[in-house]
């Protein structure tokens, strides 16, 4: 069963078994294996008790697999050329869940606080992995017109990036993705992002000191940074996002996502709807399915 689904079980329980059929649909498993969404959740009811930080964890993982090579599941593999020990992956977390899911779902149909939405089912798994390709996941130090460039290779408009951008509503970040804003912005030693609160940025300081742990973590959203709502886009209109990738869809002059953070802003409900197609659209980025890659027994390794 594919990792992918597994995934954007975070906020729809779905699952991959496996088949030879060569579309998608959110109802491709209802006959072999109906009870998927009651087993799936389940299983992450249970980790959410374990780890609070998990369901930021998965979608995290979901975003890091589709941008390289489409959602195929390359991510999970281990192995020396494995995309988990790429720089942008060193950070992420929640492969001991999605084994439990995979375990949890193979024993019962064996075979080789946010938005819901249907998740169109029948993806297989990769072969191999795809280290040369972590390049294409964004940092948090890009500038709107890189990231824009990027998201745009994708298949995305702005709609789709600032609505993507929103899963930073909860979640944390390392340090080390946003230290240069407090010391080093642009390169200039001593210089603080300007489009950053003064007072946040002092908070921040204190919690990331120069030369301090820059692995420690530190909330997205510093208010509820463990619910999923649109409170990231109040708080990019407050010059309070964390990351430069995040505050710069609102601080940049001229740009069209700064109408798009107003409007979501504005409505939770149109940032949920637009939330879910953007999701829908990244699960379509490029998918194996009828007889391509394969449904592995083990997330971890190929068959």
């Amino acid at each position: 069963m594919s990792w992918f689904q597994m995934i954007t079980t975070l906020f729809v329980v779905a699952m991959t078994v496996g088949a030879s059929n060569a579309q998608l649909s959110a109802t491709f498993y209802a006959k072999t294996c109906p009870n998927v969404s009651t087993i799936v959740r389940n299983v992450l009811q249970q980790a959410q008790q374990n780890d609070i930080w998990i369901f930021p964890k998965l979608v995290r993982l979901h975003f890091h697999d589709c941008f390289v090579h489409g959602c195929d599941a390359s991510l999970l593999l281990n192995g020396t050329d494995s995309e988990k020990t790429a720089t942008p992956n060193l950070s992420t977390d929640g492969y001991a869940v999605i084994d439990d899911i995979k375990t949890a779902l193979e024993k019962a149909c064996p075979l080789g606080g946010g938005p819901r939405w249907k998740v169109p089912l029948g993806r297989r798994d990769s072969r191999t992995a795809h280290r040369e390709g972590t390049g294409t996941i964004p940092t948090g130090h890009e500038s709107l017109a890189n990231i824009a460039t990027l998201f745009r290779s994708m298949g995305f408009d702005s709609t789709d990036l600032v609505a993507l951008s929103g899963v930073h509503t909860f979640g944390r970040a390392r340090c080390a993705a946003f230290m240069d804003r407090l010391y080093n912005f642009n390169n200039v030693s001593g210089k603080t992002d300007p489009t950053l609160n003064a007072t946040y940025a002092n908070a921040l300081k204190q919690l990331c000191p120069k030369g301090g742990d820059v692995t420690s973590l530190i909330d997205l959203d510093e208010q509820t940074s463990l619910t999923f709502d649109n409170n990231y886009f109040l708080n990019l209109q407050n010059r309070r996002g964390l990351l430069q990738t995040d505050q710069e869809l609102f601080s940049t002059n001229g740009a069209e996502t700064v109408a798009i953070v107003n409007r979501f802003a504005r409505s939770q409900s149109q940032f949920f709807s637009r939330f879910a197609k953007a999701m829908i659209k990244m699960g379509n980025i490029n998918p194996l399915i009828g007889t391509n890659g394969e449904i592995r027994l083990d997330c971890k390794k190929t068959n």
